[in-house]
Formats: structure tokens, sequence, C-alpha cells
């Protein structure tokens, strides 16, 4: 068991009623990247992440396709889920199905737990539906209907009709939980995150909480009601409490231990599940609520969020096919500042490419890998004296890696990337500055050669790590090339915290050769 702390992360599991687009792999990528950090640093980590397969939706979609809803679910998970997270190289520990047995099992006693306490009763209930939200909706986003929809109540959200429904339910008592929720927002004011999602989440809360229905009798394509089979419980309910099923809730109470409490990411649409449903659910079963709940922004093409039915969704193989998983990564974690939503365009990430990914970084290794061979056979060179230009160097290495540390801690992976790349402009500069190829041609100054290479080298070195949990590709091709998986190991086993120590690569190592890392892609 790793002796570093626990960080337990989560991607919402997401609704498999269609394929995925570019929304949820950038989602996927974030929590990569986080969970990718924090393992290379030495903590506990786990990464969830799965699928919701139960719900009137898509019961419905499945039967618009000819096929049962688990036929539907398990051809979509099969076809489009799980080979997403090869194309954009996602390393879950875990992918939980909402129509996993031990999921169904685990829902099961945690239901029936808040059942025998008395948090859940029976009840007569009317009110509109949006399908595609699978939510009884507030009024706060009941809105009038326009043009096709004039006259009509939509969802503000999807800006489609919502249907009025009357059926006898169960409820969760959540109103008993108003007054906790408030003061775990007063007491943890970093619970909810970025602020804006806090202070949304807090005055949702202070307007007072109604009851919960937590189950439908109108359709049968759900976890069915322990004392009550007529039932099925409110996909929501179901799909939140995959979060503690996963780990082993009810059954496996040392992994469970170890696990929790999790971390969420979720986007900002379902925002208040996440943060005021699920916590009261853990207070009515006495369990500790989650570490957090980061809501990020949305992705925005022409302005508008990503949409399948606006044919605004953008498959995530049409961005990898030309351009690779590393630069999808990379432009989705620095081009967006994470927690605000962010415009996507096929210019931006071709410019991004080119001039960040290409030029920037791609360049400088290639560059500084050939003068080596070039004028030192190949073998990383012994470094005479430090002047002020390589102390600057290492200065700004160390202060790059404790800079990016202190953002991935508060989620801005875009300002932890904004870190690392301080190291590629700083070398790239030293590389201009000192030019080594002029001092090649003078045997007198063969030692400042020889430290101005060994510089720029252990430079790469600290690239290749801090960069690894991003550009998952390019980092290990660098890490081979500069032949150091003998003499420090394997890339997956260097410590972050620690990869601004300087001097870390031996001299007398043999360089290797790099093959373009990010290649010229031709306007078609």
């Amino acid at each position: 068991m790793p002796e570093g702390r626990p960080f337990y992360l989560t991607t919402p599991i997401f609704y498999v009623n269609d394929v995925p687009h570019i929304g949820h792999a950038y989602t996927e990528v974030a929590a990569d990247v986080l969970t990718r950090w924090h393992r290379q640093s030495g903590d506990d980590t786990w990464l969830l992440t799965g699928t919701d397969e139960h719900g009137q939706k898509i019961l419905r979609t499945a039967t618009a396709n000819g096929a049962s809803p688990k036929e539907w679910t398990d051809r979509l998970v099969e076809t489009a889920w799980k080979p997403l997270l090869e194309t954009i190289d996602i390393a879950n520990d875990d992918f939980i199905r909402t129509t996993d047995e031990r999921h169904e099992r685990r829902v099961k006693l945690f239901i029936e737990k808040l059942h025998e306490a008395g948090h859940i009763y029976e009840a007569e209930f009317e009110g509109l539906y949006c399908v595609g939200c699978e939510e009884f909706k507030p009024q706060s986003e009941i809105v009038e209907g326009t043009g096709q929809y004039a006259g009509q109540k939509v969802c503000a959200i999807h800006g489609r009709p919502l249907e009025l429904m009357q059926e006898k339910n169960y409820f969760f008592r959540m109103s008993a939980f108003q007054q906790q929720l408030l003061d775990l927002y007063k007491e943890r004011p970093e619970f909810v995150q970025p602020e804006s999602a806090r202070n949304e989440v807090v005055a949702f809360v202070s307007q007072g909480l109604n009851d919960l229905s937590i189950s439908r009798s109108s359709f049968d394509w759900g976890i069915p009601i322990p004392w009550d089979p007529s039932h099925v419980l409110y996909v929501w309910v179901d799909a939140l409490l995959n979060y503690a099923t996963a780990i082993g809730y009810g059954e496996d109470d040392a992994e469970f231990t170890r696990r929790w409490p999790a971390q969420h990411i979720v986007g900002k649409d379902i925002l208040r599940f996440h943060a005021v449903i699920w916590p009261a659910m853990l207070m009515a079963a006495g369990l500790p609520v989650p570490a957090g709940v980061f809501g990020h922004g949305w992705l925005l093409v022409g302005g508008e969020k990503m949409s399948k039915s606006k044919l605004t969704g953008i498959a995530p193989n049409e961005i990898t096919d030309t351009f690779g998983s590393d630069a999808f990564r990379y432009y989705f974690m620095r081009a967006i500042s994470f927690g605000q939503d962010g415009s996507f365009s096929w210019e931006d990430l071709a410019a991004r490419y080119q001039a960040e990914l290409a030029n920037g970084f791609g360049n400088l290794a290639s560059r500084v890998l050939a003068m080596v061979k070039r004028y030192f056979d190949g073998v990383v060179p012994q470094p005479v004296v430090d002047e002020a230009a390589e102390l600057a160097i290492q200065t700004t290495v160390s202060a790059a890696v404790l800079e990016a540390d202190a953002a991935i801690e508060r989620f801005a992976i875009h300002d932890a990337l904004a870190a690392v790349w301080k190291i590629v402009d700083a070398l790239n500069g030293y590389i201009t500055e000192q030019e080594p190829w002029a001092l090649a041609k003078d045997q007198a100054r063969r030692d400042r050669l020889a430290t101005v290479l060994y510089t720029a080298t252990e430079g790469l070195r600290a690239l290749a790590v801090l960069l690894s949990p991003v550009l998952t590709k390019a980092a290990p091709k660098l890490w081979a090339a500069l032949g150091v998986e003998d003499s420090l190991g394997e890339l997956s086993a260097q410590p972050l915290r620690s990869a601004g120590e300087w001097g870390q690569l031996k001299p007398g190592t043999a360089v290797g050769e790099l093959e373009p890392l990010f290649p010229r892609i031709e306007a078609a």
C-alpha cells in the first residue's frame, strides 16, 4: 500500500444514451491528469469512471433503436465508451457500470439502511419532469417555450417540453438536512469549488429544500426498491451511489475505509446533485461527506454548449486521428481555465500544436539531443562551472515544480501547465543566448559547451517528468531518448514533487534517438 496520502478521484458516470463527444473526454482527461500527478507523487491514488445505464431516457432510446435497454447499453459501452478511454489514454483504476451486479447489490444495502432509519417515506407526487435531465425540475429551471414549443413549459437546460407526471413515489427526507448542508458549506468553504459554484449551491439550499422523490413506478428499467419491487430507484440516486459501491460499500469495509472520501469532478450542470443531494444522502447514512466537489465549465462550440441534439458534438477521434492524443490532452488542459467555460476551435488547436508543442517543446528536445550526439558522441557531458545563466535555469525549474504542484492542489491544471511551460521557454531562450553551436567551434570553450549542454539535457529530464501526466506518449519517448531508464528507472516511478532537484541526470549517460515528438501536420 502506498505511503502517501489517499487521493480518490471520480469523474461523473456518463449517461450512455448516445456516443461520447469531446465534452465527456475533457472531463476524463482532467481527472486523469490530476490522478497521474498524485500517483506519481506517491499518493495512494484511485481513479474511478464509468457509465450510468438506468432511467427513462435509456429505455426510450433503446426502444427507438429496436433493442432492450441492456442490449443497448452493452453495445454502447463496449463500442464507444470504453474505447474512448483508449483514444485519449486514460489510466483509470476502475470502470463501474450501474448495471453491474456489485453496484445493484450494494445500492440496495444503502437504500435499505436509509429506509430502516426512517429517512424514506411514501407519498403522492405531481411535477414537471425533464427526461433529458432525468429530474423533476425546480421552478427556477422551468421556462416558457418559444417557436415550436410556444405555450409549453420547457427545461431551461435542454429547451425541450417538460412532462407532467403524477405518481405515488418514495421520498427521501432531504429537507431535514438543509441546515447541516449550510453548516458544511460555511465550515468547509473549499467543499464546493470554484467559488462561483459554491455561491450557486449556497443560494440554492438557502431558498429551502424539498424532499426528494427517489422512486418511479411508471417504468421498470432500474434497480428495484428492495421492500417494494413495483418501484425502481430514481436514476440519480442510483448513479450517485456508484462512488461508494465501486470501493466496496457494505461488503468490503477495508477497501471502503482506505479510499473514502472521494473528490468529485463534475460538469457544472450536474453540480447540485453532487453538492446537495449526495452529501445529504451520506449524512443520512452516517457516512463522511465527500472530500470535495469541483464543478468545471462547459466546452462551447460556436458559443453554445456541446449538444448531440443540436449537432454540435465533436467526437474525440476527429481530433486525435489528426493531432494525436497528447495534443488533445495538452490543448484542453492548457487552453481552457479549468472551472470556467471555454471555447474550442480548430484554428486555436492547430496554432497551439505548431507553436507550443512542435516548435516550443518538440523542437527543443530534438535540438538538444542532436547537439549532445554531435558534440559529445551521444554522451551526457560533465558540467564544469555553473554561471549565472545556469543558476537561473535551476531556479526556474525548482520554482516551476512548486508552482505546478500548488496549482494541481487547487485543481488549476491550466496554471500547472503554464508553470511547467516556463521551463520550456527558459530553455529555448537559454540555448539561443548561449549558442552552443558557436561554443563548439572553439576548443578552448569546450568546458563551457559541456556545462551548457548538461544544463539543457538536465532541463529536459525535469520536463519529461513534469509533463508525463499530460503528454503520456511524448514524455516517455523523451525519457527513453535521454537514456535514463537504467540510472533512474522508469518514468512512471519518478516522483514529481522532487523533479526540480538539480543534477539527477548522470553525466556519462548515453542518449538515444528521438523521433519527432510532434510531427508536422500537412493541411488537408
